[in-house]
């Protein structure tokens, strides 16, 4: 059984330019789950997809092997992650009891133990085809309401006066990797299914990053979180 970790990274972000390579804490952001995965030692390999020179000199200079550039027509706005896991498995000639972890490039809190528990998580199921970290909302969504037109409507009506500790703990994906077992890539069977494993991990670990304000709230946390470790 092969272990590879894919990094999808194309270049040409439009919110964040050169968000993938941009520099955080010190470093390219893509320098910190390559470090992370490589130091893990869980992987036969540590492989970038890009469609960028740039992108790609900087991955190899941090470890990691670009072995192929991936073509245009996976590398838009649009193109969702199971297409580029498809590509890189018939590249790398994967087969069909090998295991392919997706980290994205823009995951710098992401950790080796987070990453470790997801690899346990297949190993220990083997009924399950995919683990992923998740994290608790902050505030639960049952609550939540839309603004339309000046006027407030919410979207579960029925838990208006539910209090808040009787409903049911929400969460949602934390956005850092994809172990799958490469059948189930292949077939592009869906992600959040029953058939898929969470690993929790607390919100201090988690940061999605769209925009410059969220840049600057991921630099915090991982400061933090590194400062805690004395590190």
């Amino acid at each position: 059984m092969k272990k590879i970790a894919l990094i999808p990274a194309r270049g040409g972000s439009k919110r964040i330019p050169n968000k993938n390579i941009k520099s955080f804490c010190g470093k390219p952001i893509i320098a910190y789950p390559i470090s992370t995965a490589l130091e893990s030692a869980l992987f036969d390999e540590v492989i970038v997809s890009t469609d960028s020179m740039q992108i790609a000199q900087v991955a190899r200079e941090y470890g990691a092997k670009v072995p192929f550039m991936r073509p245009k027509e996976l590398s838009d706005d649009f193109t969702p992650t199971a297409p580029v896991a498809q590509h890189a498995i018939d590249v790398l000639n994967l087969h069909k009891e090998d295991l392919l972890c997706v980290i994205y490039p823009t995951a710098p809190l992401l950790t080796q133990e987070t990453l470790a528990l997801g690899l346990n998580a297949l190993i220990e199921n083997p009924h399950k085809l995919f683990a992923f970290c998740a994290v608790a909302y902050d505030y639960n969504p049952y609550r939540s309401f839309c603004i339309a037109n000046d006027e407030i409507e919410m979207l579960f009506p029925q838990h208006y006066l539910t209090r808040s500790q009787d409903l049911a703990q929400v969460y949602h994906d934390a956005g850092q990797f994809y172990w799958g077992r490469v059948e189930a890539w292949r077939e592009n069977l869906p992600i959040f299914a029953p058939h898929s494993s969470t690993i929790i991990v607390p919100n201090s670990q988690v940061q999605d990053i769209d925009t410059l304000e969220d840049w600057t709230l991921a630099e915090m946390k991982y400061k933090l979180q590194y400062s805690t470790r004395g590190l």
